[in-house]
């Protein structure tokens, strides 16, 4: 692995070969502040536009990747074995890898959330890119860093992202095939000296009715409303990297909450239409323009769920959590402040971690 790991004994653990090599890797979620919604390639998984997330430093995923003798793979998601739809993603990835390393060992796959999974907090993101960057060193697959954000696309899209801290951009590269998966890719464009705060606010940490990828396809064939949607999200696009340049916290907001309400028009006017806003969402929402009214720069975002984040100021933070938490029973909040990319660990290392971070 060409990309910074976390010590070096995770280096050492990444160039092992052979049906004993192990890896493990620590990612966490990001959330985008302007979204990815809609594919141009499904196989590749390459976006209709590009998209801009922060990194979190809460809810990690810890992922080992173990080879093994034996006929098929064995994955394990937290603690449970895992079956249907999500084995089989696995799988899929972990063949792809396979092919690039030109390796035929199977694996065990143990892998963990320690936030919750399916519920629009981008727990796919994290999954897909610890098992990326665990999986590439097993297999002793050699990539750089933009290479493992390619790999990590291929699992899924957000994923791209969070190979890396702070402020992120996913380019939707041009063209298809080859070539644009060549040039669809992730990188860090600097902006962590804003030092923002994102107070995630969860309503419901149940696994969506339906999917992220279902709900993606649906809206992208059938809204009238997605187009232009996504000819306004290039521009928000635009927008969103010069506010991040010139540390504008209050145009980042901006832009983020107009793209994402945005999105959830697509949805709702999909045929038929698919809503993941909830009535408690809608009560956060209001909560946010009243905050915003009292002179607290607040600003909402909201992906694939009824979970909403709350950007703020660091120092406004604790404000925001009050008045969310004084909703009612129905919200339970957690501050989360820029994240760190993935990283190569050790079993004993991530065993050891605090299992989500950030601030109540």
């Amino acid at each position: 692995m060409t990309f910074t790991p976390a010590s070096p004994a995770a280096t050492e653990r990444g160039a092992v070969t052979g049906p004993s090599a192990e890896a493990v890797a620590v990612a966490y979620p990001n959330i985008a502040l302007v979204k990815y919604w809609g594919k141009r390639d499904e196989e590749l998984f390459l976006p209709v536009t590009g998209s801009l997330s922060m990194t979190l430093d809460i809810f990690p995923t810890t992922t080992s990747v173990r080879l093994i003798d034996g006929p098929a793979d064995v994955v394990e998601f937290n603690g449970v074995a895992a079956s249907g739809a999500a084995r089989a993603r696995i799988e899929t990835f972990l063949d792809l890898v396979r092919a690039k390393a030109g390796r035929g060992d199977r694996a065990m796959v143990v892998t963990s959330n320690a936030g919750p999974t399916g519920a629009g907090l981008a727990s796919s993101a994290s999954g897909f890119a610890a098992l990326a960057a665990a999986a590439a060193a097993a297999y002793a697959l050699d990539v750089d860093p933009r290479a493992l954000s390619r790999l990590a696309r291929r699992g899924s899209g957000s994923a791209s992202r969070s190979i890396f801290g702070g402020f992120v951009v996913w380019h939707a590269g041009d063209g298809e095939g080859e070539a644009g998966d060549l040039s669809s890719y992730a990188e860090p464009i600097g902006g962590d000296e804003l030092d923002p705060a994102l107070v995630v606010a969860v309503v419901n940490q149940g696994a969506k009715a339906v999917s992220s990828r279902v709900a993606m396809r649906q809206t992208t064939a059938t809204s009238p409303f997605y187009r232009p949607w996504a000819e306004s999200s290039v521009l928000d696009l635009a927008e969103m990297r010069k506010a991040v340049a010139r540390q504008d916290l209050p145009a980042i907001g901006e832009i983020a909450e107009r793209n994402a309400l945005g999105m959830h028009a697509t949805m709702l006017t999909a045929r038929p239409g698919i809503r993941y806003l909830s009535p408690h969402s809608i009560a956060i929402l209001d909560a946010v323009l009243a905050l915003r009214a009292d002179g607290i720069m607040a600003y909402a975002t909201i992906d694939a769920g009824p979970n909403v984040k709350v950007l703020c100021t660091r120092a406004d933070a604790p404000q925001v959590n009050a008045v969310l938490d004084g909703l009612g029973d129905f919200v339970t909040t957690r501050t989360a402040h820029i994240g760190p990319g993935v990283s190569l660990t050790t079993p004993a290392a991530a065993a050891a971690a605090p299992a989500a971070g950030g601030d109540r």
